[in-house]
Protein backbone atom coordinates (compact mmCIF):
# COMPACT_ATOMS: atom_id res chain seq x y z
CA UNK A 1 0.00 0.00 0.00
CA UNK A 2 1.31 3.56 -0.76
CA UNK A 3 0.00 6.99 0.89
CA UNK A 4 -0.67 10.09 -1.40
CA UNK A 5 -0.62 13.41 0.16
CA UNK A 6 -4.26 15.18 -1.14
CA UNK A 7 -5.06 18.20 -0.27
CA UNK A 8 -3.19 18.58 3.09
CA UNK A 9 -4.08 14.99 4.14
CA UNK A 10 -2.67 11.45 3.70
CA UNK A 11 -4.99 8.72 1.10
CA UNK A 12 -3.85 5.54 1.69
CA UNK A 13 -4.60 3.50 -1.64
CA UNK A 14 -3.74 0.07 -3.37
CA UNK A 15 -2.67 -0.50 -6.97
CA UNK A 16 -3.17 -3.81 -8.76
CA UNK A 17 -2.48 -4.80 -12.62
CA UNK A 18 -0.85 -2.99 -15.06
CA UNK A 19 -0.28 0.65 -14.82
CA UNK A 20 -0.54 0.83 -18.03
CA UNK A 21 -3.91 -0.80 -18.28
CA UNK A 22 -6.90 1.25 -18.22
CA UNK A 23 -7.33 2.82 -14.78
CA UNK A 24 -10.66 2.22 -12.86
CA UNK A 25 -10.78 3.99 -9.47
CA UNK A 26 -12.88 2.18 -6.71
CA UNK A 27 -14.46 4.44 -4.29
CA UNK A 28 -16.17 2.78 -1.02
CA UNK A 29 -18.91 3.87 1.10
CA UNK A 30 -19.56 5.58 4.35
CA UNK A 31 -17.02 3.79 6.75
CA UNK A 32 -16.11 1.33 5.02
CA UNK A 33 -11.98 0.33 4.15
CA UNK A 34 -10.58 0.04 0.91
CA UNK A 35 -10.25 -3.50 1.86
CA UNK A 36 -14.19 -4.38 1.72
CA UNK A 37 -13.52 -4.20 -2.04
CA UNK A 38 -13.30 -8.30 -2.74
CA UNK A 39 -10.02 -8.89 -3.81
CA UNK A 40 -11.83 -11.72 -6.42
CA UNK A 41 -13.73 -8.61 -8.01
CA UNK A 42 -10.34 -6.75 -8.37
CA UNK A 43 -8.48 -10.14 -9.94
CA UNK A 44 -11.70 -10.53 -12.05
CA UNK A 45 -11.15 -6.41 -12.97
CA UNK A 46 -7.65 -7.09 -13.14
CA UNK A 47 -7.68 -10.07 -15.51
CA UNK A 48 -10.68 -7.95 -17.65
CA UNK A 49 -7.73 -5.47 -18.22
CA UNK A 50 -8.11 -2.83 -15.78
CA UNK A 51 -4.89 -0.94 -13.76
CA UNK A 52 -7.36 -0.97 -10.29
CA UNK A 53 -7.15 2.07 -7.67
CA UNK A 54 -8.91 0.96 -4.35
CA UNK A 55 -8.14 3.87 -1.18
CA UNK A 56 -9.50 4.48 1.99
CA UNK A 57 -11.73 7.90 2.11
CA UNK A 58 -10.52 10.57 4.90
CA UNK A 59 -11.72 9.71 8.33
CA UNK A 60 -11.69 5.86 7.38
CA UNK A 61 -8.87 2.99 7.65
CA UNK A 62 -4.87 4.12 7.32
CA UNK A 63 -6.12 7.41 5.89
CA UNK A 64 -5.87 10.92 7.71
CA UNK A 65 -8.67 10.79 10.49
CA UNK A 66 -10.02 14.14 11.93
CA UNK A 67 -10.49 12.92 15.90
CA UNK A 68 -10.76 16.31 17.01
CA UNK A 69 -14.16 16.49 15.17
CA UNK A 70 -15.77 13.81 17.67
CA UNK A 71 -18.19 11.09 16.40
CA UNK A 72 -20.70 12.38 14.31
CA UNK A 73 -24.59 11.54 15.49
CA UNK A 74 -26.21 10.11 12.46
CA UNK A 75 -29.67 9.83 13.43
CA UNK A 76 -29.17 13.63 15.09
CA UNK A 77 -27.62 14.26 11.17
CA UNK A 78 -30.72 12.77 9.32
CA UNK A 79 -33.24 14.67 11.61
CA UNK A 80 -31.26 17.97 10.89
CA UNK A 81 -31.33 17.34 7.41
CA UNK A 82 -34.92 16.40 7.42
CA UNK A 83 -35.80 19.48 8.70
CA UNK A 84 -33.80 21.50 5.94
CA UNK A 85 -31.27 23.09 8.14
CA UNK A 86 -27.55 22.35 7.30
CA UNK A 87 -25.89 19.69 8.70
CA UNK A 88 -22.27 20.67 10.35
CA UNK A 89 -19.74 18.37 9.39
CA UNK A 90 -15.24 19.44 9.17
CA UNK A 91 -15.85 18.26 5.42
CA UNK A 92 -18.03 17.38 2.68
CA UNK A 93 -18.46 14.71 -0.15
CA UNK A 94 -17.28 17.36 -2.26
CA UNK A 95 -13.83 17.61 -0.92
CA UNK A 96 -14.25 13.59 -0.16
CA UNK A 97 -14.28 13.72 -4.27
CA UNK A 98 -11.92 15.84 -4.91
CA UNK A 99 -9.46 13.27 -2.40
CA UNK A 100 -10.49 10.79 -4.91
CA UNK A 101 -9.07 13.06 -7.76
CA UNK A 102 -5.90 13.84 -5.64
CA UNK A 103 -5.16 10.32 -5.87
CA UNK A 104 -5.56 10.08 -9.37
CA UNK A 105 -3.06 12.99 -9.93
CA UNK A 106 -0.49 11.13 -7.49
CA UNK A 107 -0.75 8.16 -9.69
CA UNK A 108 -0.62 11.07 -12.77
CA UNK A 109 -3.60 9.49 -14.24
CA UNK A 110 -5.18 11.72 -15.98
CA UNK A 111 -8.87 10.25 -16.98
CA UNK A 112 -10.17 6.84 -14.93
CA UNK A 113 -13.29 4.54 -14.90
CA UNK A 114 -15.28 5.71 -11.36
CA UNK A 115 -16.56 2.67 -9.50
CA UNK A 116 -18.84 3.68 -6.57
CA UNK A 117 -20.57 1.82 -3.50
CA UNK A 118 -23.38 3.66 -1.75
CA UNK A 119 -21.63 6.95 -0.65
CA UNK A 120 -18.97 6.02 -3.01
CA UNK A 121 -21.84 6.54 -6.06
CA UNK A 122 -22.28 9.80 -4.13
CA UNK A 123 -18.38 10.91 -4.46
CA UNK A 124 -18.29 9.46 -8.16
CA UNK A 125 -21.01 11.60 -9.09
CA UNK A 126 -19.68 14.35 -8.16
CA UNK A 127 -16.04 13.74 -9.62
CA UNK A 128 -18.64 13.65 -13.28
CA UNK A 129 -19.57 16.85 -12.09
CA UNK A 130 -17.04 18.76 -11.30
CA UNK A 131 -14.36 17.15 -12.94
CA UNK A 132 -15.97 15.44 -16.46
CA UNK A 133 -12.84 15.49 -18.41
CA UNK A 134 -11.32 13.17 -15.50
CA UNK A 135 -13.84 10.16 -15.97
CA UNK A 136 -14.10 7.51 -19.02
CA UNK A 137 -17.24 6.19 -17.12
CA UNK A 138 -19.10 6.15 -14.44
CA UNK A 139 -20.47 2.99 -13.01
Amino acid sequence: MSKAKVNDLEIEFETFGDSSAKPLLLVMGLGAQMIAWDEDLIQLLVDRGFYVIRFDNRDVGLSTKFEDAGELNMMQAFMTAQAGEPVESPYSLEDMADDAVGVLDALNIEKSHLVGASMGGMIVQIIAFRHPNRVLSLT
